[in-house]
């Protein structure tokens, strides 16, 4: 488990961590709520103008709280849950530092499957369910490949080949862009009431200032992707050939704006 991945791992568990004590902060008001409202009659309603009209109905929006907040509870529980759930489900980030490595297996895979598939149109127009089976298919896969579908097309459609040459060249284009990024150095520049850098190991881009830039500054980096960083004390978006137009972009706004 590379660093990357020990961090994706803590990230999980520490939103587990989160979900369990919400969901038992949950239970807890849930409960007390209920231990709360037993007391009260069933149907019992509020006697108006007795003098225990205030503190029934103080003691009743207790009860109604409670359970207002273990319901708002709940539902952060189940966010929390899902967001673990998403956690390294989002295929491979280019934060990864073997993003290279693992997107040339995913290619590879991706190439045979293309071939496979081209073998396997083949074959299907032989009707040679022998070399089905060699190449790998189960009786009941062949079966499906030899079965017109909807427009009465037999083996893979078009289409699939298609989509998955098409994921073959996204992969190739992103492998070339991460080895070009990974050759670059770090930079780092003065600009007039700010500095801006580029981490390549972190693989971010950063924006630092000496304090807290003004309100049109802040809308200004949020509307370009840029989000504060507490660790790195910096405005910070993935370094990427998007998010280094982008940051060029910015520097011209600061840098106009500094002479305004």
């Amino acid at each position: 488990m590379n660093h990357y991945e020990e961090k994706q791992a803590a990230r999980k568990a520490r939103l587990e961590e989160l979900a369990i004590k919400a969901e038992e902060q949950a239970d807890s008001l849930n409960n007390r709520a209920k231990e709360m409202a037993s007391v009260i009659p069933f149907g019992q309603p509020i006697i108006i103008g007795h003098h225990s009209e205030g503190t029934d109905r103080r003691y009743r929006a207790r009860i109604h709280n409670m359970f207002h907040k273990a319901y708002a509870l709940r539902e952060k529980a189940e966010t929390y849950q899902d967001k673990a759930l998403s956690v390294g489900n989002g295929g491979i980030s280019s934060d990864d530092p073997e993003a290279i490595i693992k997107l040339r297996e995913k290619l590879t895979k991706l190439e045979s499957i293309q071939e496979k598939m081209k073998e396997a149109n083949k074959l299907v127009r032989r009707k040679d369910r022998t070399g089905l089976t060699q190449l790998g298919f189960s009786e009941e896969s062949i079966d499906k490949l030899l079965m017109p579908d909807f427009c009465g097309r037999l083996g893979f459609p078009k289409f699939e080949l298609q989509n998955n040459n098409a994921n073959i060249r996204h992969i190739k284009l992103r492998i070339r862009a991460l080895e070009e990024l990974r050759q670059r150095s770090d930079k780092e520049l003065q600009g007039d009431g700010y500095i801006y850098k580029e981490d390549v190991e972190d693989n971010r881009i950063l924006f630092i200032f000496p304090g807290k830039p003004d309100e049109a500054t802040l809308s200004m980096l949020k509307h370009h992707s840029f989000k504060w960083s507490q660790k790195r004390k910096a405005w910070v978006r993935q370094l990427n050939n998007r998010g280094l137009w982008v940051a060029e972009q910015v520097r011209k706004i600061l840098d106009n704006a500094s002479r305004d």
